[in-house]
Protein backbone atom coordinates (compact mmCIF):
# COMPACT_ATOMS: atom_id res chain seq x y z
CA UNK A 1 0.00 0.00 0.00
CA UNK A 2 1.04 3.36 -0.73
CA UNK A 3 2.27 6.08 1.72
CA UNK A 4 -1.04 6.30 4.21
CA UNK A 5 -0.88 10.01 3.87
CA UNK A 6 -0.54 9.67 0.54
CA UNK A 7 -3.12 7.60 -0.07
CA UNK A 8 -5.63 9.31 2.38
CA UNK A 9 -5.01 12.52 0.20
CA UNK A 10 -5.36 10.95 -3.11
CA UNK A 11 -8.78 9.32 -1.90
CA UNK A 12 -10.21 12.40 -0.68
CA UNK A 13 -9.07 13.63 -4.12
CA UNK A 14 -11.62 11.88 -5.85
CA UNK A 15 -14.21 11.98 -3.48
CA UNK A 16 -13.92 15.95 -3.89
CA UNK A 17 -13.33 15.47 -7.86
CA UNK A 18 -17.09 14.66 -7.72
CA UNK A 19 -19.56 16.95 -9.52
CA UNK A 20 -22.51 17.98 -7.44
CA UNK A 21 -24.77 15.77 -9.64
CA UNK A 22 -22.56 12.90 -8.88
CA UNK A 23 -23.03 13.49 -5.08
CA UNK A 24 -26.65 13.62 -5.14
CA UNK A 25 -27.37 10.91 -7.27
CA UNK A 26 -24.79 8.78 -5.42
CA UNK A 27 -26.82 9.59 -1.66
CA UNK A 28 -29.79 8.90 -3.44
CA UNK A 29 -28.81 5.20 -4.48
CA UNK A 30 -27.55 4.78 -1.13
CA UNK A 31 -30.03 5.23 0.61
CA UNK A 32 -32.88 3.25 -1.74
CA UNK A 33 -29.52 0.47 -1.04
CA UNK A 34 -29.67 0.92 2.58
CA UNK A 35 -33.47 1.03 2.76
CA UNK A 36 -34.06 -2.69 2.12
CA UNK A 37 -31.24 -3.94 4.57
CA UNK A 38 -33.03 -5.56 7.63
CA UNK A 39 -30.14 -3.49 9.48
CA UNK A 40 -31.98 -0.43 9.18
CA UNK A 41 -35.54 -1.80 8.61
CA UNK A 42 -35.37 -3.07 12.14
CA UNK A 43 -32.89 0.15 13.73
CA UNK A 44 -35.17 2.32 16.02
CA UNK A 45 -31.86 4.33 16.74
CA UNK A 46 -29.50 5.38 13.81
CA UNK A 47 -26.76 7.31 13.61
CA UNK A 48 -24.48 9.12 10.83
CA UNK A 49 -22.68 12.10 10.26
CA UNK A 50 -22.37 15.47 8.51
CA UNK A 51 -20.73 15.27 5.58
CA UNK A 52 -17.86 17.44 4.54
CA UNK A 53 -14.58 17.10 2.22
CA UNK A 54 -16.88 15.63 -0.25
CA UNK A 55 -17.87 12.53 1.84
CA UNK A 56 -20.88 10.72 0.77
CA UNK A 57 -24.05 12.58 2.30
CA UNK A 58 -25.88 10.53 4.29
CA UNK A 59 -29.07 13.18 5.05
CA UNK A 60 -31.00 11.87 2.35
CA UNK A 61 -31.53 8.40 4.30
CA UNK A 62 -31.53 10.26 7.46
CA UNK A 63 -34.83 12.17 6.61
CA UNK A 64 -36.39 9.33 5.24
CA UNK A 65 -35.45 7.73 8.55
CA UNK A 66 -37.09 10.22 10.49
CA UNK A 67 -40.27 9.82 8.03
CA UNK A 68 -40.02 5.97 8.58
CA UNK A 69 -40.51 7.05 12.78
CA UNK A 70 -36.95 6.27 13.36
CA UNK A 71 -34.57 8.49 16.02
CA UNK A 72 -31.91 9.76 14.53
CA UNK A 73 -28.23 11.10 15.72
CA UNK A 74 -25.47 12.52 14.69
CA UNK A 75 -22.01 12.53 16.55
CA UNK A 76 -20.78 15.19 18.71
CA UNK A 77 -16.96 15.66 20.02
CA UNK A 78 -16.24 15.29 23.76
CA UNK A 79 -14.44 17.75 25.65
CA UNK A 80 -10.59 17.71 25.12
CA UNK A 81 -9.69 15.55 28.51
CA UNK A 82 -5.55 14.51 28.53
CA UNK A 83 -5.30 16.00 24.91
CA UNK A 84 -6.36 14.89 21.51
CA UNK A 85 -5.89 11.11 21.75
CA UNK A 86 -8.33 11.23 24.53
CA UNK A 87 -11.32 12.29 22.69
CA UNK A 88 -14.15 10.08 21.85
CA UNK A 89 -17.69 10.42 20.38
CA UNK A 90 -21.13 11.01 21.49
CA UNK A 91 -24.29 11.28 19.59
CA UNK A 92 -27.11 13.71 19.91
CA UNK A 93 -30.39 13.27 18.79
CA UNK A 94 -31.00 15.43 15.72
CA UNK A 95 -34.12 16.57 13.71
CA UNK A 96 -35.06 17.94 10.33
CA UNK A 97 -35.46 21.64 11.87
CA UNK A 98 -32.11 21.16 14.19
CA UNK A 99 -29.82 24.48 15.35
CA UNK A 100 -26.36 23.13 14.70
CA UNK A 101 -23.25 25.23 15.72
CA UNK A 102 -19.65 24.39 14.07
CA UNK A 103 -16.87 22.09 16.27
CA UNK A 104 -13.39 22.53 16.26
CA UNK A 105 -12.59 21.29 12.72
CA UNK A 106 -15.99 23.15 11.55
CA UNK A 107 -18.07 20.73 10.88
CA UNK A 108 -21.76 21.22 12.23
CA UNK A 109 -22.88 19.32 15.18
CA UNK A 110 -26.35 19.68 17.05
CA UNK A 111 -26.81 22.28 20.18
CA UNK A 112 -29.08 19.96 22.12
CA UNK A 113 -27.35 18.06 25.35
CA UNK A 114 -28.49 16.53 28.56
CA UNK A 115 -31.53 13.57 27.51
CA UNK A 116 -30.86 14.28 23.85
CA UNK A 117 -27.64 12.66 23.96
CA UNK A 118 -26.81 8.82 24.05
CA UNK A 119 -23.49 6.78 24.15
CA UNK A 120 -23.02 4.52 21.31
CA UNK A 121 -23.90 1.39 23.11
CA UNK A 122 -27.05 2.55 22.80
CA UNK A 123 -27.73 2.67 18.97
CA UNK A 124 -28.63 0.35 16.77
CA UNK A 125 -26.88 0.88 13.67
CA UNK A 126 -23.92 3.86 12.76
CA UNK A 127 -23.32 5.08 9.38
CA UNK A 128 -19.51 5.53 9.63
CA UNK A 129 -17.44 7.63 7.68
CA UNK A 130 -14.39 6.86 5.64
CA UNK A 131 -11.80 7.75 3.26
CA UNK A 132 -11.02 3.93 2.08
CA UNK A 133 -12.43 0.96 2.09
CA UNK A 134 -11.69 -2.89 0.88
CA UNK A 135 -13.92 -5.48 -0.34
CA UNK A 136 -13.45 -7.28 3.15
CA UNK A 137 -14.83 -3.72 4.83
CA UNK A 138 -11.61 -3.14 6.34
CA UNK A 139 -11.73 1.12 6.47
CA UNK A 140 -9.28 3.57 6.15
CA UNK A 141 -10.69 7.15 8.57
CA UNK A 142 -9.13 10.46 8.67
CA UNK A 143 -6.90 9.65 11.07
CA UNK A 144 -8.05 11.45 14.16
CA UNK A 145 -8.93 7.72 15.40
CA UNK A 146 -12.42 9.18 17.02
CA UNK A 147 -14.57 5.97 16.10
CA UNK A 148 -11.77 3.27 16.62
CA UNK A 149 -11.55 4.73 20.24
CA UNK A 150 -15.32 5.32 20.55
CA UNK A 151 -16.16 1.69 19.70
CA UNK A 152 -13.50 -0.18 21.30
CA UNK A 153 -15.22 -2.11 23.43
CA UNK A 154 -17.27 -3.61 20.11
CA UNK A 155 -13.88 -5.71 20.16
CA UNK A 156 -13.99 -7.14 23.80
CA UNK A 157 -18.03 -8.42 22.90
CA UNK A 158 -18.15 -11.62 20.47
CA UNK A 159 -21.73 -12.42 20.71
CA UNK A 160 -23.90 -9.31 21.55
CA UNK A 161 -22.64 -6.23 19.41
CA UNK A 162 -24.45 -3.10 19.54
CA UNK A 163 -24.47 -1.19 17.02
CA UNK A 164 -24.16 -2.48 13.84
CA UNK A 165 -21.25 -1.06 11.87
CA UNK A 166 -22.08 0.50 7.94
CA UNK A 167 -19.14 2.56 6.36
CA UNK A 168 -20.68 4.46 3.59
CA UNK A 169 -18.57 5.44 0.29
CA UNK A 170 -18.54 6.63 -3.15
CA UNK A 171 -17.77 3.57 -5.27
CA UNK A 172 -14.20 5.61 -6.37
CA UNK A 173 -12.65 4.86 -2.23
CA UNK A 174 -12.42 1.43 -2.70
CA UNK A 175 -9.11 -0.10 -2.56
CA UNK A 176 -7.89 -3.55 -3.80
CA UNK A 177 -6.89 -4.47 -0.10
CA UNK A 178 -6.45 -2.70 3.64
CA UNK A 179 -3.91 -3.87 5.72
CA UNK A 180 -6.62 -3.73 9.00
CA UNK A 181 -4.10 -2.53 12.27
CA UNK A 182 -4.71 -4.18 15.64
CA UNK A 183 -7.34 -1.30 16.85
CA UNK A 184 -9.01 -1.16 14.18
CA UNK A 185 -12.68 -1.97 14.36
CA UNK A 186 -14.24 -3.42 11.85
CA UNK A 187 -16.82 -2.63 9.78
CA UNK A 188 -19.89 -5.10 9.43
CA UNK A 189 -20.62 -3.81 5.54
CA UNK A 190 -19.80 -1.00 3.72
CA UNK A 191 -22.05 0.63 1.02
CA UNK A 192 -21.87 2.74 -1.96
CA UNK A 193 -24.30 3.84 -4.93
CA UNK A 194 -23.23 0.63 -6.78
CA UNK A 195 -23.39 -2.15 -4.07
CA UNK A 196 -23.61 -3.03 -0.21
CA UNK A 197 -20.46 -5.23 0.38
CA UNK A 198 -20.84 -7.33 3.37
CA UNK A 199 -18.08 -8.70 5.91
CA UNK A 200 -20.33 -11.68 6.73
CA UNK A 201 -23.56 -12.92 5.58
CA UNK A 202 -26.08 -10.49 6.12
CA UNK A 203 -28.69 -13.17 8.44
CA UNK A 204 -25.43 -13.63 10.28
CA UNK A 205 -24.41 -10.06 11.25
CA UNK A 206 -26.48 -7.25 10.19
CA UNK A 207 -30.27 -8.21 11.89
CA UNK A 208 -30.20 -5.90 14.91
CA UNK A 209 -33.83 -8.13 16.07
CA UNK A 210 -31.60 -11.41 17.07
CA UNK A 211 -29.73 -9.44 19.26
CA UNK A 212 -32.34 -8.71 21.14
Amino acid sequence: MANLKDLRQALRANRRALSRRSQREHARLVARLLRHENCYRRARRIAAYWPADGELDPRPLLKEALEDGKAVYLPVLSRRIGGRSRIKLSFVRWSADETMRLNRFDIPEPTRRGRHIRPASHLDLILVPLVGFDGACNRIGMGGGYYDRTLAYLKLRRYWRRPRLIGVAHECQRLAKIEARPWDIPLDAVVTERQVYFKSRPERGLDPAKRR
